[in-house]
């Protein structure tokens, strides 16, 4: 889990809304601001420097197309804080933004909207759900994100809006909004899917074995599944207030989108749900197993040391000091007493046998 663990403390001496009190930073300048301005005519899509001043950035937030803003790491506090003077950003969401730890919520502001998202990608060669927030500012013309890292699963939109297919240009910022965060959560589905296949190839594992590498597998994905859970379920609250909140600056036409976009997310905690269920069932089959297993074994040793109670209650006779015992002087008593105690053991083997106890 230590590749999810962040500091979480506040930052002993700072106050409330410093961009600093959690957060290595870097140079603002040393990561471009991607910048994509569209209309249903045209799309010009560029790369700012941090020598851009505020009131160019200014002239983005007044401009009547709609503007894409994208920050691909939050640790450029200078463009954090630019940006944030630039769109009249509160200090303390600009913390939240920066301090990237937020649970998925959303905030009304007076001339803007916040809402922070979880975007989770599965990383195959270590096999875990790697999360990052996304915090997005929604104005009346732009949207803003931000992201932990660069790198994102936003290129489809980016391509819609280069190509002019679908409704995109034709919308306004609610609507890019919307198709930013419905990839986000459409993202969701592959990396339920991936975890689903593990789930199901160690599902049939263990029907035929177990052993402890196994047991490792199952703690490591419901770690994985629970670390989903707590990403995914407050996202719920969050989208069905953007759906049913009567925002002010999302649409109607764009709220029935959200609409759909809460059907989505419902059925993503649906599937968390199910695989969250069917991990504790493998888990109950996995003791089951091991304790089937364990029957097997001490039903076994009980059988042997059974068959070798008559065995050593004569061998104990025999071996008794005694002076006169009749069967002393037999020339024969040893063969017979072997062949005696080898017809007790093949007897009781039988009759074990034919109460299927074997």
């Amino acid at each position: 889990m230590s590749h999810r663990l962040k500091n979480l403390s506040r930052g002993k001496g700072y106050a409330p809304g410093s961009l600093k009190s959690r957060t290595e930073t870097i140079p603002g300048g040393n990561m471009p601001l991607q910048v994509i301005t569209y209309d249903p005519d045209k799309i010009t899509e560029k790369e700012i420097q941090i020598s851009t001043t505020i009131e160019q950035l200014r002239e983005y937030r007044d401009n009547k197309s709609i503007t894409w803003i994208n920050l691909n790491d939050v640790r450029c506090v200078d463009w954090v804080e630019k940006i944030g003077e630039a769109f009249d950003i509160h200090p303390l969401i600009l913390e939240d933004i920066v301090n990237a730890n937020q649970r998925p919520k959303n905030e009304e502001m007076d001339n803007y909207l916040f809402i922070a998202v979880k975007m989770l990608t599965y990383n195959e060669p270590q096999e875990f759900i790697d999360a990052e927030q996304v915090s997005f500012i929604l104005t009346g013309s732009c949207v803003l994100t931000f992201q932990e890292k660069p790198g994102d699963v936003f290129e489809p939109v980016r391509e819609r809006i280069r190509t002019g297919k679908g409704r995109i240009r034709r919308m306004g910022s609610d609507y890019l909004a919307y198709s930013l965060l419905d990839m986000l959560i459409d993202n969701y589905f592959l990396v339920m899917e991936k975890i689903g296949d593990r789930v199901e190839d160690l599902d049939e594992d263990l029907l035929t074995s177990i052993d402890n590498k196994h047991l490792k597998m199952l703690h490591h994905l419901k770690r994985e599944i629970i670390f989903m859970r707590k990403s995914v379920w407050p996202l719920r609250e969050t989208i069905g207030d953007l759906y049913r909140g009567e925002k002010a600056i999302i649409g109607k036409e764009t709220s029935v989108y959200f609409g759909d976009l809460y059907d989505h997310t419902i059925q993503v905690i649906d599937t968390v749900e199910g695989l969250r269920d069917m991990v504790s069932g493998m888990l109950d089959t996995y003791l089951s197993q091991l304790g089937n297993k364990m029957n097997e074994v001490m039903k076994v040793l009980t059988i042997i040391a059974t068959i070798f109670i008559p065995l050593t209650f004569i061998a104990g006779i025999y071996g008794m000091n005694f002076e006169f015992m009749p069967e002393l002087k037999w020339k024969s008593g040893y063969f017979v007493t072997l062949s005696l105690m080898l017809i007790i053991a093949l007897g009781m083997v039988l009759y074990f046998r034919r109460k299927k106890w074997l």
